[in-house]
């Protein structure tokens, strides 16, 4: 008799409803990981590489007229940045840079172009790439005053302009920036987890 209400009792549990199921574990997230001083600094020598190279000093002089080719030469025609960076009255950027790279067929010394109207920083704030020490462009990067009043998210964001993301397609016949784009934004957000230290 004992052994059939135990039984009964046995059949009676395992007939009853299941107990709810717990809800999956999920971990806690990782804390972010620190990123050293030393990282950022090598990160930043990798973008200090990228913003003088050619492409991208050309348009950030130290003077008033563009600099072309990957010498690095004064510009031809007597350009000149004007207030707004866009050249001056009868001679703007966009009088021979249109909207795409002419096709290379058209051979080499044609002017190249991009979905922006292309244009330099204005003359209030030119931003000078060029003849700059590593500790002097990064210090100009991070001022608010110099850099258009970005901060590091902005000026992450300006890294995706048409005029910045140009210099890894520059048209025929004049040479790309060498480090890739992926390793030269990674190096930017390594650079900024790091606090954007400045080399001394």
């Amino acid at each position: 008799m004992i052994r059939s209400s135990v039984l009964l009792m046995c059949l009676a549990a395992c007939s009853s409803s299941p107990p709810p199921a717990s809800k999956p574990f999920v971990p806690p997230p990782l804390p972010p990981v620190a990123v050293s001083e030393a990282a950022g600094l090598a990160a930043f020598d990798t973008m200090r590489g990228v913003f003088q190279h050619p492409r991208c000093q050309n348009c950030h002089p130290s003077g008033d007229a563009p600099l072309q080719g990957d010498n690095g030469q004064v510009h031809n025609q007597n350009v000149l940045r004007g207030p707004d960076g866009a050249g001056v009255a009868g001679l703007l950027c966009t009088t021979c840079h249109g909207a795409a790279n002419p096709p290379a067929s058209y051979g080499v010394h044609i002017p190249p172009g991009t979905t922006k109207p292309w244009r330099m920083p204005g003359a209030a704030m030119p931003m000078v790439f060029v003849g700059q020490t590593p500790a002097a462009l990064c210090a100009q990067l991070k001022d608010h005053a110099r850099n258009g009043g970005r901060d590091l998210a902005a000026v992450r964001t300006h890294l995706d302009d048409p005029l910045v993301t140009w210099a890894w397609d520059p048209g025929n016949g004049r040479t790309p920036v060498p480090t890739s784009r992926a390793d030269f934004l990674r190096a930017f957000e390594t650079w900024a987890s790091a606090g954007a230290p400045c080399p001394h």
